[in-house]
Formats: structure tokens, sequence, C-alpha cells
């Protein structure tokens, strides 16, 4: 065993003995005494340069699959946790630009963005939506605030709906950005829409593209984000995208450091005539 995936394992091991029994509400709500330290040390290995032999050797390993689904679940619990904090922040502030500015992953938000907008070829006033959009929907934000274009926000927890249309109005883009309250089974929505972004925690996501491949109007775009290297994707415990029937490749966009990212579109197939 390699001194690298020894050194993996310890931390991974370590991590879940500390958080193996903390429910969902603690994560969310508890003290952050234990839960911080542990969240920045796996966002510290997920950084990491690892070959794909060893995330391999971790992802099937029967030792770590107990480990890692517990992490998954600190991660993406703590991250919603992290999502509500800085909604409230940005509540709180100002100048909520500016407060946006300072985020940590701001510059990675922008790119992302540059992304979509060049996959879809969007311009301004075109229609996007944002399935999964969470209490501080930034990728919606960021989009239609750089490239002038009008969003929806599909969001099905009713408190993060609530959340995020405080945030929509404080930063003065309600005349942009619509939130509703639902989940994919709204779609297709009446408006015509030139893009649908699909979030990473959108799930589950077989169900999800089954039934877009069954409603959506042939020709219609679709994206969403994917890690294809490194511990990231089995730490968040990503859900393989399999697609059914009905979508064709659009365009594959690989991101540029600090992005980890890649975007994949795709688009309704048109029927056989």
């Amino acid at each position: 065993m390699s001194e690298n995936i020894i050194g993996i394992r310890e931390t991974l091991l370590y991590i879940y003995d500390q958080i193996k029994g903390m429910s969902d509400e603690q994560i969310l709500t508890g003290k952050t005494d234990v839960l911080k330290p542990c969240f920045n040390e796996l966002d510290r290995l997920a950084a990491r340069h690892v070959t794909q032999e060893i995330v391999k050797e971790i992802s099937e390993s029967a030792e770590f699959a107990p480990a890692l689904s517990v992490i998954s679940r600190l991660r993406n619990l703590y991250n919603l946790r992290l999502e509500i904090e800085q909604a409230h922040a940005l509540l709180d502030s100002a100048d909520p630009w500016a407060r946006i500015k300072d985020f940590t992953f701001y510059a990675n938000y922008i790119q992302l963005a540059a992304m979509e907008q060049k996959g879809a070829k969007l311009k301004p006033q075109d229609r996007i939506i944002f399935l999964g959009s969470g209490p501080l929907p930034l990728s919606l934000i960021i989009l239609c605030s750089l490239y002038d274009l009008q969003g929806v926000g599909i969001e099905q927890e009713a408190s993060s709906v609530a959340l995020s249309r405080q945030v929509v109005q404080h930063l003065g883009l309600e005349q942009q950005i619509q939130i509703i309250c639902g989940d994919h089974f709204l779609l297709p929505l009446e408006e015509e829409t030139q893009l649908l972004m699909v979030a990473a925690m959108a799930r589950p996501k077989r169900e999800i593209f089954a039934h877009l491949a069954q409603v959506l109007p042939e020709g219609d775009l679709i994206s969403f984000r994917l890690y294809e290297k490194g511990l990231r994707k089995i730490l968040d415990q990503e859900e393989d995208v399999v697609l059914p029937e009905g979508f064709t490749a659009h365009c594959r966009i690989c991101p540029h450091p600090p992005v980890n990212n890649t975007v994949i579109m795709i688009k309704k197939s048109f029927s056989d005539p």
C-alpha cells in the first residue's frame, strides 16, 4: 500500500470516527468545533492531486464504503449549512454585491457562468432554468447579472425558496429572477427556455433525466456539472448521470484551474420521422 493511500486512509477513517454518530440536524445546526475542522480537512483532501488508480482503489474498497457514505452526508449537509449562512450574511449586508465578490469561490462561479454562456450561446433576455437552486442560487444570480438573462430557480425545500427569494430581492434582481417551489415534475414550463441547468445536488438524477426525456420539447438544451478526476467525486458520492434514450451530446467544456467542474451539455433529440 503506497504512502499516499495510507495517509488518505488514516484521514478518512479518523473523520468517519468523529462524525459517524451525528444526526442531520446536528450537522445543519450544531456546534462546529468538530464539524468545521473535519469539513476543512476533507476540502484539503479533495484538492490533492492523486492518481486515478488511488481513486479507484478507495471507491471500490469495502473498508472505505461506510466512511465514504457518512463523509458524503457531512459534505452535502455542511455545504447546505454554509449556503444558508452565506445567504443570511448577504441579507445582513448593506452592500450584498461586494459580499458576493468576497466569497472564496466567486472566481470559480464566474468561470462556470462563462462556460455555460458560451456552450449554450446565451444572449441578453434569454431564459434559463436552474433545477435545484437551493437557498443561495449563485449560479443563477451570476449568469443573469453578467449576461442580462431571465432566470427561474426551481427548489423543493420551502425554507430555501423563501430565503433565496429574499436574497434575489436584496440584490435587486427580482425583475430578472423568479424562484418557485417544486421539483422536476414542474417541467416543462410554459415559457420558452434556452437552457435548463440541473444542479449537482438535484436528486435523484436518474429519475430527473428520465422525466426530462419524456416531457421536454425537441431541441431543448440541458447542462450539468461533474467532477471527472480526483477524490472530490467519491467524497461527495456524486450520482453518475446515466442518460436515457432521447438525448444527444451537444458539447463538453473542460475547466481551467481553479475550477474542477466539467460542464456537460446535452440536447433533447428530435424524433425519427
